[in-house]
């Protein structure tokens, strides 16, 4: 019987192998199931690299946060994502992730283009195995939160903003200060500061306060 083997990547062990219980032991039809785990980047980088010229894991399970070593730029499931579509382009990406906002989901969509996407809160036993069968036959799968944030993304295409602008939002969303913004976005004070005011007149809140904005485009789907 042929063999799907997995690497679940989540710096929490209990996860990983929650998944690695729960699908070793389920029966499926056409195949069995071999789950591999990793608890973070550096590991995850190493496993994948060690299978290249041995066998190709059919699908990565990566959690988007992950415990950042001592040292060094923090990496993320995004950056196991994005490495692996280079080297394992055929294997499969599923992200199973507490994060369910707007920005986050459809950057992800973006940037590593996966085959599916799963909220935390909404994994059990059932989801896990109907995520594999569709994944391997019919992808892509979301659950119903990651659904519903696509949706919304989808239902606003007609106000275009670019990645600098969704950045502005996001950051204003999780309470960084304008000035500080520069840490983070490649922008001036000044420019950024006119981004500010162009979002605010293209949501129609020109002469409110900054949380007027993060709850209208919060409403509208982009964070």
């Amino acid at each position: 019987m042929k063999t799907i083997r997995i690497l679940a990547v989540d710096d929490h062990e209990m996860t990983t192998m929650g998944y690695k219980f729960i699908l070793e032991d389920t029966e499926f039809k056409d195949f069995k199931v071999f789950v591999d785990t990793a608890k973070s980047y550096d590991g995850a980088i190493e496993k994948i690299e060690n299978s290249v010229n041995s066998f190709s894991y059919d699908i990565l399970l990566l959690d988007i946060q992950l415990s950042q070593a001592i040292e060094g730029p923090a990496k993320t499931g995004e950056d196991i994502g994005i490495y692996a579509r280079k080297v394992i382009p055929k294997t499969k990406i599923v992200f199973m992730s507490s994060f369910s906002d707007n920005y986050r989901i459809n950057s992800i969509l973006k940037t590593v283009d996966p085959e599916g996407y799963m909220v935390k809160t909404e994994i059990d036993q059932k989801s896990l195995q109907a995520m594999v069968l569709t994944v391997m036959n019919n992808p892509p799968y979301y659950t119903q939160k990651a659904l519903a944030a696509i949706r919304r993304k989808m239902a606003n295409d007609d106000i275009v903003l670019d990645e600098k602008d969704k950045k502005i939002l996001h950051y204003l969303s999780v309470g960084t200060k304008t000035k500080d913004m520069v840490n983070h976005i490649s922008l001036s004070l000044p420019s950024i500061e006119n981004r500010k005011r162009h979002l605010k007149a293209v949501f129609g809140v020109e002469k409110q306060n900054d949380q007027a904005l993060i709850t209208e485009s919060r409403n509208r789907g982009f964070i």
